[in-house]
C-alpha cells in the first residue's frame, strides 16, 4: 500500500548512512585493478594483425564504464560517505579525481550546492545552466538558436571532451593569470615598494574559478597529477595511441555521467520552483527521477539510479541505496521513474518557466509567446 510521505521524518534513514570500509575497498580494489588490467591490453590489441585489433572496441567500451563507476566512487567521497574515515574518503577522492582527470575537491563543494538547493531553479539551473523563459524570450533569433544547439544531446560529447579534459586546465590558467594581474595592478596602483603586501592579498585573493585556498591547492595538484599521468601514459603507449583511446574514454564517460545528472532533474513533472515557497524535501523526492536500469548499468553507475534516497540523505553510501529506497518503497510510489527509452524527451526540457515552476521546451515556450 502506498503512502503519501510528507516530510523527511517519514523516512528511517539513519540505519542506512553506516559505513563498510570492507566494502569501500572491495568497490575501489573491483574498479582500479580492471581499469588497470584494461589499460595494459591495449598496447598489445592495438598492434595485433587483422581482426583481433578490433577486440580493442569492446575493451575501450569498458575503460567507459570502468571509468563512470570511478566518477561515481569519487562522488560518494565528497558526500564523506564511501569510507567511515573523512581522511580516506579526502585521499580517494583525491585519487579518483586523478583517474578522472578532474579536481575532487572543488567539484564535490559545487556540487554541495547542488544538493543545497536542488528544485530551487532560481539559485541553480542545473548542469546546463539553463535559462527561464523570460531570459530566453529576450535573445535574438540567433542567439536561441545558439542556445539550442549548445544544450542538443549530441553536445554531449564535445561537451564531455571539455568537462574532463580542458576545463580544469583552464580553470588553473584562467585563475593564475587572473591573480597575476590582480597583483600588478595592486604594484602599479601603490608602487613596488608595496610587494611585502603580496602575501596577505594572495591570501585574500578570491578567483573566478576557485573559491577557497583549498580549492586551489586541490587544483594544482590534481593538475600535476593528471599532466604527469598524461606524460607517462604517452612514453609509455605511444602519443598518438594514448590520447586516441584516452581522449575517447574520458569523452563518451564524461557524456554518460552528465547524461544522468542531466535526467536525473531535468524530466516532465520536475520540481521546478523559486527561492520563495521552497521546499528541500520535494526538491528530493519530486525533484528527483530515479532511473530504471538493468543491474550490470546500476553495477557501473554504482546504484546512483536510486536518486530520490540520495538526495533525501546524501551520506547513505552508495552500496546501501538500493536497499534503503526498496525499505521505503511504498514512500516513493509517486516519485518519477525513468526509462532509457524516456532519456530523449528529457532534453527536450532545456527552458525553466518560473511562473508556471515548470520545465518546459522551446517550443511550449514559443508558442506560449504568441
Amino acid at each position: 500500500m502506498s503512502v503519501q510521505p510528507r516530510s523527511r521524518r517519514d523516512f528511517n534513514l539513519v540505519g542506512f548512512r553506516q559505513r563498510d570500509n570492507r566494502i569501500a575497498a572491495w568497490q575501489l580494489v573491483t574498479t582500479l585493478v580492471p581499469t588497470a588490467v584494461l589499460w595494459a591490453m591495449v598496447p598489445s590489441l592495438a598492434a595485433a594483425p587483422g581482426v583481433v585489433r578490433l577486440l580493442l572496441l569492446p575493451v575501450l567500451a569498458l575503460l567507459v564504464l570502468f571509468s563512470a563507476r570511478s566518477f561515481s566512487l569519487m562522488h560518494d567521497c565528497g558526500h564523506d560517505s564511501l569510507w567511515s574515515s573523512p581522511q580516506l574518503n579526502r585521499l580517494t577522492g583525491f585519487l579518483l579525481g586523478g583517474v578522472n582527470a578532474i579536481p575532487q575537491y572543488p567539484w564535490s563543494r559545487g556540487h554541495a550546492f547542488h544538493h543545497k538547493h536542488n528544485g530551487n531553479w532560481e539559485l541553480y539551473r542545473g548542469p546546463s545552466a539553463l535559462l527561464s523563459v523570460e531570459q530566453f524570450r529576450k535573445l535574438s533569433p540567433a542567439e536561441q538558436r545558439r542556445y539550442a544547439i549548445t544544450r542538443h544531446p549530441l553536445m554531449l560529447f564535445p561537451g564531455g571532451f571539455f568537462y574532463l579534459i580542458l576545463r580544469p586546465r583552464l580553470q588553473l590558467i584562467l585563475g593564475v593569470w587572473q591573480w597575476g594581474g590582480t597583483m600588478l595592478r595592486h604594484l602599479a596602483t601603490n608602487g613596488w615598494r608595496k610587494w611585502t603586501e603580496l602575501p596577505r592579498l594572495t591570501r585574500e585573493f578570491r578567483s573566478g574559478h576557485w573559491y577557497t585556498a583549498g580549492e586551489f591547492y586541490d587544483l594544482v595538484l590534481n593538475n600535476l597529477v593528471v599532466l604527469g599521468s598524461w606524460w607517462l601514459m604517452g612514453r609509455w603507449l605511444g602519443y598518438g595511441l594514448f590520447w586516441s583511446c584516452y581522449a575517447t574514454v574520458m569523452t563518451f564517460s564524461a557524456a554518460i555521467f552528465i547524461c544522468i545528472f542531466f535526467v536525473q532533474h531535468n524530466y516532465p513533472g520536475s520540481y521546478a520552483h523559486g527561492t520563495d515557497g521552497w521546499s528541500y524535501f520535494k526538491g528530493a523526492i519530486d525533484g528527483s527521477s530515479n532511473l530504471l536500469l538493468p543491474p550490470i548499468l546500476n553495477w557501473f553507475s554504482a546504484d546512483i539510479a536510486f536518486h530520490s534516497i540520495h538526495h533525501l540523505c546524501e551520506r547513505i553510501p552508495n552500496y546501501r541505496l538500493r536497499a534503503c529506497h526498496e525499505a521505503h518503497a511504498h514512500l516513493l510510489e509517486s516519485c518519477t521513474y525513468l526509462r532509457i527509452r524516456d532519456i530523449p524527451a528529457c532534453f527536450r526540457l532545456i527552458l525553466w518557466d518560473s511562473q508556471a515552476k515548470q520545465l518546459v521546451s522551446i517550443h511550449t515556450a514559443l508558442q506560449a509567446s504568441f
